[in-house]
């Protein structure tokens, strides 16, 4: 697949050509889009800012998304979250936490710049890959919302079943590696 996050940028970064040259917003969901994003933005000779979401993790296994929280405010929550254990009172409490992680993340990124308008820009949502899809779902919301005149995800690697549910929510979804066995 990739050697490392570099070879993913890069190969990404290919994928996205036809942006070069409309001087597109690269916004990097953190921590793992932020390289990619670098590459990216480089390569296409655009500007890279982040987008801050929060994936709202599962009873008993936080790393698997049963939904998101965008810096706004909004939250999507999965159909399947109830399944996991997820009851309301669990979903409220991890909302909760949540958004103070994301609070003190954009405390710790500083206010020496406002963040970059994707208004009536091409703009690339960029992340190191998606499982559910929960966060990148709440960050093109975001980002939707702000009125770009083209709204683009971009990851290396994904299941096409999480890429038929984001292409819902972006004029065009660019992915580099589509396992059969995700």
């Amino acid at each position: 697949m990739f050697d490392d996050r570099a070879d993913a940028a890069a190969a990404l970064a290919e994928r996205l050509d036809e942006w070069r040259g409309h001087h597109p917003l690269v916004l990097a969901i953190p921590r793992g889009g932020v390289p990619l994003g670098h590459v990216i933005a480089q390569r296409l000779g655009g500007e890279l800012d982040v987008v801050l979401v929060r994936k709202l993790g599962a009873p008993g296994n936080p790393e698997l998304a049963v939904g998101a929280v965008d810096e706004g405010g909004g939250v999507t929550v999965a159909p399947f979250a109830h399944t996991l254990g997820a009851d309301a009172a669990y979903l409220e409490a991890e909302t909760q936490r949540q958004r103070a992680a994301i609070r003190a993340r954009r405390a710790q990124l500083g206010t020496s710049r406002p963040a970059l308008d994707p208004a009536g820009r091409v703009v690339i949502v960029v992340d190191d890959g998606l499982a559910t899809g929960a966060t990148m779902m709440a960050a093109l919301r975001t980002v939707r919302a702000r009125k770009p005149q083209t709204l683009v995800c971009a990851v290396p690697v994904a299941p096409q079943d999480t890429l038929d549910a984001v292409a819902a929510l972006a004029d065009a979804v660019v992915c580099v590696e589509v396992p059969r066995d995700f």
